[in-house]
């Protein structure tokens, strides 16, 4: 009683001392303030992977070779290494990776000196491959793409993007990567007749060039104070030419330009940008897990403009794929409802409190949601969109534990006649307890959001955090702060005020309906208890029955998704670089095309940009990109106007597209697909496992196949593409006794197919190089048969003369997952209809996977969103349960019952009744945000009944049960109404937004508006029932205890004891183990032809009805009896 003694007296301090009262006010206000402003403001949280990465560089081996030489011999070491959540491997011709994610909060620094202790007692790796290197994974995130485009040349446009980035660093922007421009390369192209007849190779040439590029410094002149170098640089074509390799026998010396013809090329090589017919150059700049992508923006946006005003007139510096109007906007969309929801339920109070009353009840809306603010900032919070969402679910809730207060505040003025700072201060003590036990429930249900683990958990971690401290927050104004300011407001309760007169209004028409209509109501509810209660089941579960018929949908994440559009093509090999710039110029011509048609058809041109590429993918590349030539790659990414300015998603005009496509002779493959914002993985995302690659591969294109009949799947594609055919070259017998090593021949060979790179310089910002290579006319399918090879002893001989030559294919990468060969098949599957997305799931669940799996013989599991719903849903379950079992722990301590909880309890799977209405209502499916409202609204639905009993069993002590119930009733009604109606109004808003980029939060809202609307009035009509039922059980097990103590009866009390044994052996036999396991116990396998929910209580109903007739009749007769006897 001490502790309640010190609450009390905390309180009493504050409640007659109003500066400290005022200076917490203050306090809490100037914190939040400060705070704000300084808050980082964001589209979604961050989801940061904690990763560490090994890699492995072994020239010339192949994929295969690269799998069991380095990913098999390391992998199993780095799986033992503590804290591994997830290692997955992607083995490629000349190099392997290896990453390993860690478990959420791990450390890092640790992480990474585990693994490269791992990787150090590994010994067993090729001698050729170089030392594994173990990296961090370094988190960045994209703020803006800036395109710097014109009819100039690439060289000057390189030269703006350079001095573009130095603006940006001065600016403080750091993270930056310029696209689309390369360094200077220099080719010395030498024949191999060149090579025979000078009898050189190709590292004496590139060690010549190496030894002439750069000028190396020797030192200082101490006594001539003078500095000497040696050398000079050599880098043009003209001085490169003149360097020589040897001296010949007669004296003259040969050059470079003797043997060589060296060609130059300039920044328009590799990977390079098109904005409709001119040249481009991008630059990507991210952020850090720290960085403000706003703040940043605003920043390159600044830095744009002033250069932009110095290029020449045709020349334009366009930010594409900005973050901060898409960040903004989102916000504002919540902040405008939000706003919107804090006027409709200020509106609310002063309709049903005195405008003193309600004016402070109201205070403590800001006041807590500034010192939430506060709480957040300095826990490293910041806003975005699930934060904002959290704080506009609490403007109801917080209100409530003010309303409660101040409502028995100025009851006790009036009906107690106590002072204003007495009824102020009793109010508050007297409402503690209670008020406590129902913010904590509504803490504890929030809370249990926590257990939801991975990339889900860490979105969503915002909500309960927020919602955490902002009713923590409400408490301390509850307490400490509205009791002095009602103190001074109810000075004047009995003032008439013309301010007053809307709630006398009210008022008056509420009692009115609540004495003339309701208090009937209760009266026939509790003379109905039974049909009441019956009735309201059969409301439960025609509703569960639209959900289980498939009238009410479900959708794990319904994404939001990104005015993107990426699609990637790849030409045949042997194509030039012509044959995919034509192909570029198709795709560009199509979409224009396109985007022209929907401009007639709706109005506006959904097209803002069009950025197009030659020499490389755009992200995700397509499976094989790595084994073609970069002159092979293109691509075109596609960016729209926002979502709430067309009538149609970005998907709509993808698949369209998709019809569209242009084709080329030359054309190998190409692939579309949109984006979504937030975690989730593809929509589509399968593995196959368990077999060997050719049959994998099989099982991938076979499903690829199937779903191309649905035009509402986009850019399908495995990760598991055929490599170049491979020629596997061995010394001969001739070979070795010519003195050659398979290591020389091997290192010749790779010189001249892949080039020696035989220097590098910097040029300008970038990294000049010259490279020694075979004329193009040389390296062609026959080169293996007709390459000459210089022998030890210096004679040539055919290549062919000296190896073995063997011809393989296989593929070009081969991935990994925990050590399990895989391969996936992704893709996108459309949104716009859920119907025809579950269909298609379902379809690939039900059919088109176990019949590939069966075909193949190959194992199968669905990765992806379906493999993050399973895990989402096994975490909400368990903190479900977790919340349950707190709840009632709670409601066992206030109530000090174990019965009594059960009864407040029992409203919680009411809550389905108007969640299922609501999205059937609507036409939104069910979600992970419905899962997320249902937690939340576990704490908050059992508040009205927390309320409600605790009145009932205060007024059970002064008069009979069922008179209490319904005074009970009567008195809570307006509180109960007024707490539902705020967080209901609070929320009222969002339920009409219209914002795409919103809608993904509408499961939840739906959730809690018609899951608390409709509780609110099953409340009223389940717990009064079940408070009479449980008085007539309570009765009946009293009588059944004096029935069973009577002299007379004690020759049943063992038919009884067996009875109710008997009853518990059958419920674990039929309805337990059916829920447990899915069928019946083994004992009763032979009622297998019921085994379905309904029958399973069919026959528990039944076997429960023998027994008791059995028990019946047994105990009759062994009464009849013992009566018998004298």
């Amino acid at each position: 009683m001490r502790d309640v003694g010190l609450i009390g007296g905390i309180i009493s301090y504050f409640t007659r001392h109003r500066t400290v009262a005022n200076l917490l006010l203050v306090s809490l206000i100037v914190a939040g303030l400060v705070a704000m402003p300084r808050m980082r403001a964001q589209f979604f949280p961050d989801v940061i992977v904690d990763n560490v990465s090994v890699s492995v560089t072994w020239e010339g081996a192949g994929a295969e070779d690269v799998d069991a030489g380095i990913v098999q011999v390391l992998e199993p070491a780095l799986l033992t290494v503590e804290g591994v959540a997830e290692a997955t491997s992607v083995s490629r011709e000349g190099s392997a990776r290896i990453d390993l994610d860690f478990e959420p909060g791990w450390d890092m620094a640790r992480a990474a000196d585990d693994v490269q202790a791992a990787v150090d007692f590994v010994t067993l790796l090729p001698d050729e491959a170089d030392d594994p290197k173990v990296e961090r994974g370094v988190w960045r995130d994209r703020v803006t793409d800036v395109v710097i485009t014109g009819p100039v040349g690439a060289d000057q446009l390189a030269r703006f993007a350079d001095e573009f980035v130095a603006r940006l660093f001065q600016e403080g922007v750091t993270r930056t990567t310029i696209r689309g421009v390369s360094g200077q390369k220099t080719n010395v192209i030498v024949s191999t007749r060149d090579l025979i007849e000078h009898d050189i190779t190709f590292a004496q040439i590139a060690g010549a060039i190496g030894e002439e590029v750069n000028a190396d410094p020797a030192g200082d002149v101490t006594g001539a104070n003078a500095r000497v170098r040696t050398g000079v640089e050599k880098r043009s074509p003209e001085q490169i030419s003149q360097i020589v390799i040897k001296a010949l026998a007669d004296g003259s010396k040969l050059t470079i330009g003797d043997v060589a013809r060296l060609e130059v090329e300039g920044a328009l090589r590799g990977e390079t940008y098109f904005v409709g017919e001119n040249p481009a150059i991008s630059v990507r700049v991210d952020r850090s897990a720290s960085g403000d992508a706003i703040g940043i923006q605003h920043s390159v946006e600044k830095v744009a403009a002033a250069l932009e005003a110095t290029l020449p007139p045709d020349v334009s510096i366009d930010l594409i794929r900005t973050r901060a109007e898409a960040i903004t906007g989102r916000l504002d969309i919540l902040l405008d409802n939000g706003l919107m929801g804090l006027g409709l339920v200020v509106a609310l109070l002063f309709l049903f409190l005195n405008a003193r009353t309600a004016l402070w009840v109201a205070a403590g809306i800001p006041v807590s949601m500034l010192a939430a603010i506060a709480l957040m900032f300095a826990w490293g919070l910041t806003i975005n969109m699930i934060s904002l969402f959290a704080l506009i679910i609490t403007l109801g809730i917080v209100v409530d534990d003010a309303i409660v207060v101040g409502e028995h505040a100025d009851a006790r003025l009036r009906k107690l006649r106590e002072g204003p700072v007495e009824a102020a201060e009793n109010a508050a003590k007297r409402m503690a307890l209670p008020v406590f036990s129902a913010t904590l429930t509504t803490v504890i249900a929030f809370f249990a959001l926590t257990f939801v683990e991975g990339r889900f958990g860490d979105l969503i971690s915002d909500i309960p955090f927020t919602v955490v401290v902002v009713l923590l927050a409400s408490l301390v104004e509850c307490f400490l702060i509205l009791p002095n300011h009602m103190a001074h407001s109810l000075k004047h309760a009995f003032e008439t005020h013309w301010y007053d007169l809307p709630s006398r209004v009210v008022n008056r028409g509420f009692e009115h309906v609540r004495e003339r209509y309701f208090r009937p109501a209760m009266v026939w509810v509790v003379k109905l208890r039974y049909p009441v209660f019956a009735g309201v089941i059969l409301v439960l579960a025609s509703q569960v029955a639209l959900f289980v018929r498939g009238d009410v949908q479900w959708r794990f994440f319904n994404a939001p998704e990104r005015a993107s559009i990426s699609g990637n093509f790849a030409m045949v090999p042997g194509a030039s670089r012509e044959d995919t710039f034509t192909m570029m110029r198709l795709l560009q011509q199509t979409v224009n095309e396109l985007g022209a048609e929907y401009e007639a058809k709706h109005g506006r041109n959904p097209i803002d940009y069009v950025l197009a590429q030659v020499g490389g993918n755009t992200w995700p590349p397509l499976a094989g990109a790595d084994t073609k030539e970069p002159d092979e790659l293109g691509a075109v990414a596609i960016e729209l106007i926002d979502a709430d300015l067309r009538p149609y998603s970005s998907f709509a005009f993808l698949a369209e597209l998709q019809d569209r496509l242009p084709t080329h002779p030359l054309l190998e493959t190409v692939s579309f697909r949109g984006w979504r914002s937030g975690p989730g993985g593809s929509a589509l995302d399968v593995q196959f496992f368990g077999a060997d690659a050719n049959t994998l591969k099989a099982a991938s294109e076979a499903l690829k196949e199937a779903v191309v009949q649905y035009p509402e799947v986009s850019g399908v594609e495995d990760d598991l593409a055929y490599d170049k055919g491979e020629f596997v070259l061995d010394l001969s017998a001739q070979g070795q006794s010519l003195g050659f090593t398979i290591d020389g021949v091997g290192r010749e060979l790779r010189h001249r197919l892949s080039g020696l790179e035989a220097a590098t310089y910097p040029d300008g910002a970038r990294s000049a190089t010259i490279r020694v290579e075979l004329p193009d006319d040389e390296v062609t399918a026959d080169f293996i048969y007709r390459t000459q090879m210089r022998a030890p002893n210096g004679q040539y001989v055919a290549l062919s003369d000296v190896v073995s030559v063997r011809e393989q294919a296989g593929f070009s990468t081969i991935r990994r997952e925990n050590g399990l060969r895989t391969v996936s098949v992704t893709g996108d599957i459309s949104e716009d209809d859920a119907a025809r997305a579950a269909e298609i799931v379902q379809a690939l669940q039900d059919t088109i996977l176990p019949d590939i799996a069966s075909q193949y013989q190959v194992e199968w599991r669905l990765s992806g969103l379906s493999e993050q719903e399973g895990d989402f849903l096994n975490d909400a379950l368990t903190g479900f349960i977790l919340c349950l079992v707190g709840i009632y722990l709670v409601l066992a301590w206030v109530f000090a019952s174990w019965t009594r909880p059960a009864v407040v309890m029992a409203i919680i799977p009411f809550g389905l009744v108007g969640t299922i209405y609501g999205h059937a209502a609507w036409d939104v499916p069910l979600s992970m945000f419905t899962v997320v409202g249902l937690l939340g609204m576990t704490g908050i639905i059992i508040n009205d009944s927390i309320v409600l009993i605790t009145t009932i069993d205060d007024y059970a002590e002064e008069r009979g049960l069922i008179p209490s119930i319904v005074d009970g009733a009567v008195d809570r009604l307006r509180p109960v109404l007024l707490t539902t109606l705020t967080t209901v109004l609070g929320l009222a808003p969002l339920l009409y937004e219209t914002s795409q980029q919103a809608q993904f939060l509408k499961p939840t809202v739906i959730t809690l508006v018609y899951g608390l609307g409709f509780g609110m009035i099953l409340v009223l009509l389940i717990v009064p029932s079940l408070i009479a039922m449980q008085a007539d059980f309570s009765k009946q097990i009293r009588s059944l205890r004096r029935a069973l103590r009577a002299k007379d009866a004690r020759a049943v009390q063992l038919p009884v004891g067996i009875g109710a044994a008997l009853i518990g052996l059958w419920f674990a036999l039929s309805l337990g183990w059916f829920a447990v396991v899915g069928q019946f116990a083994p004992l009763i396998g032979w009622l297998a032809a019921a085994s379905t929910a309904l029958g399973a209580l069919g026959v528990f109903l039944a076997g429960v009805a023998v027994i008791v007739a059995l028990v019946a009749l047994t105990g009759v007769t062994l009464l009849a009896r013992a009566q018998s006897q004298p």
